[in-house]
């Protein structure tokens, strides 16, 4: 495996360590960052694994949350799970089973990792390192619910002299449809099946149960800078034309922006004469307005809500899934940057998607329709008997 390439990639990735220092130090004492950064790039608390296993790689929270139904079926083998984003990791750390790290940077990849019995990354977590130094172990190597969006496809096609090479040491792709199939192809990947998105084969649920006030309910769910108060001022103009009692919950994405989104919030209450709560505070859901400033909340508040707007479409984040408000049937509105969820939503029904002046005119719209719906489902069973042959003591 220690090809001339190989150690060219290493000597580069050592310069691009070196001369990314200053940004990382920087950006370790951000909120956001403060765990992740210091693990993935020095090492902080990031031990290796202690046991060979079943090694998971799931980016950040979404793909952290697929995994459940695969994770469920392991008795005996040690599951293990490496994320790279704060969120990734703390959804990771409620399997459990599972021993979870943040990723290290490439750099380490020789060093740090040990072998596994089988390695399984999901979606476009390519990393050349990973997966050759797994290779070099006698690790097996999978690549699950493998996309490659429409946006990124060119920039993909444009380095095909790089992904010829990784996916040499990738044993198997499962893909999430016969497009994403003929790209892997285009890229020189061999052993491809399609099996359809895994994340449409979980199990969403509430984790606290909420007695849903009286009237209307509509939640913002995952936003992003600036989405609050699109939405605040959507929702203002829809109260003049709703005349029954509606409330409007905000569940930010990020944490560290609770302060300023509650900030906001209050600002709007005091010049629209509306009752403002934070549920860190107060659980009483009736107000008019309420912040979700607690994490793992977003599900339960789906499941007492009728409308959901989902954040990150109106910003260019990429959209969120659309999955959890469906399970909890909700009527689904989302602005038009989906392109990170565009797979999803091709399999959903009576979902609004719309311009950021058009928020308020789709809020009317939904009271009409009947709750959006997903009729599609992923089989598991190959992927499953993979892990199983694998889950020994």
């Amino acid at each position: 495996m220690r090809t001339p390439f190989f150690f060219l990639y290493y000597v580069l990735s050592i310069f691009v360590y070196i001369i990314s220092l200053p940004v990382i130090l920087y950006y370790s004492f951000k909120p956001k960052y403060k765990e992740s950064l210091p693990s993935r790039f020095f090492l902080n608390k990031t031990k290796r694994f202690k046991k060979d296993g079943i090694w998971f790689h799931a980016c950040s929270l979404g793909e952290a949350k697929a995994l459940a139904p695969l994770i469920e079926d392991i008795s005996k083998a040690q599951v293990n799970i490496s994320v790279i984003t704060h969120t990734g990791f703390t959804t990771a750390s409620t399997y459990k089973k599972a021993q979870v790290r943040y990723l290290p940077y490439e750099l380490f990849m020789p060093f740090w990792q040990t072998k596994q019995r089988l390695l399984i990354v999901l979606e476009a977590e390519l990393w050349y390192m990973l997966f050759l130094v797994a290779k070099s172990k006698g690790t097996k190597t999978v690549l699950l619910n493998a996309r490659i969006s429409d946006r990124s496809y060119g920039k993909y096609l444009k380095m095909r002299w790089f992904y010829s090479r990784l996916f040499k040491y990738i044993d198997l792709i499962y893909a999430q449809s016969d497009v994403d199939r003929e790209r892997f192809e285009s890229l020189g990947a061999k052993s491809i099946k399609v099996i359809g998105n895994i994340k449409l084969a979980q199990r969403i649920v509430a984790r606290e149960e909420y007695t849903k006030a009286h009237g209307l309910n509509i939640v913002a769910g995952s936003t992003h800078v600036g989405e609050e108060k699109l939405v605040i001022e959507a929702f203002l103009e829809f109260k003049k034309v709703y005349k029954e009692e509606v409330r409007l919950f905000i569940v930010p994405r990020h944490p560290e922006r609770f302060e300023a989104v509650s900030a906001l919030m209050q600002e709007y209450a005091h010049s629209s004469k509306l009752t403002f709560s934070r549920f860190s505070q107060n659980k009483d859901l009736g107000n008019d307005l309420v912040l979700i400033d607690k994490m793992g909340e977003l599900n339960n508040i789906y499941a007492i809500s009728d409308i959901a707007v989902l954040g990150g479409g109106f910003a260019p984040i990429g959209g969120h899934n659309p999955l959890e408000p469906i399970a909890f049937g909700c009527k689904i509105i989302s602005g038009k940057n989906i392109f990170n969820q565009m797979e999803l939503f091709k399999y959903v029904k009576n979902a609004q998607l719309v311009e950021e002046d058009e928020i308020v005119q789709a809020m009317i719209k939904a009271l009409d329709l009947p709750a959006s719906s997903i009729d599609v489902k992923v089989d598991l069973n190959e992927i499953k008997k993979l892990i199983k042959a694998c889950d020994y003591e």
